[in-house]
């Protein structure tokens, strides 16, 4: 992705001899700080819409139903969460050595702040929205009726 004009054995083998198994592994935490407060926010709004939604139709919702709100609560957590989002990219993109490369989350976000502002910051929060967006529908929708067909 990052470089087409590299294959990616050339890419993996030049991480492996220049930072070492470590190399592979450099966005682990930064995924993980980017996960946490995601689900933090996409589920239990998921629940809350879903709620909201049976409440105000006297009934449970159908998994269409529970897809839209999915939907809506993916996009939402997607849009807050963007930062860390940008920041654990930059990390797993930095060249071996660069302050990002040390993995150090308030530090990119830090460098990305004092660079580029708060655009910076949510930069691609449109497509990150639409893409997360489309896959809590069909995800979160495909569990609801999942579990509505074996309850």
């Amino acid at each position: 992705q990052v470089s087409p004009s590299s294959s990616t054995l050339r890419i993996l083998s030049h991480t492996l001899y220049h930072e070492g198994i470590q190399g592979l592994y450099r966005g682990y935490k930064s995924t993980v700080l980017r996960e946490v407060p995601f689900s933090l926010v996409q589920f239990p709004l998921w629940e809350s819409l879903k709620d909201l939604w049976s409440w105000k139709q006297g009934h449970v919702v159908d998994s269409w139903q529970s897809a839209v709100c999915g939907a809506f609560a993916g996009g939402f957590a997607a849009a807050v969460t963007t930062p860390l989002d940008v920041a654990k990219t930059r990390i797993m993109l930095a060249k071996a050595g660069s302050s990002n490369a040390s993995g150090n989350v308030l530090t990119a976000l830090g460098g990305i702040w004092r660079t580029q502002g708060l655009s910076g910051l949510f930069a691609g929060v449109v497509p990150r929205m639409a893409a997360i967006s489309l896959g809590g529908f069909i995800f979160l929708g495909t569990y609801e009726k999942t579990r509505q067909l074996l309850l």
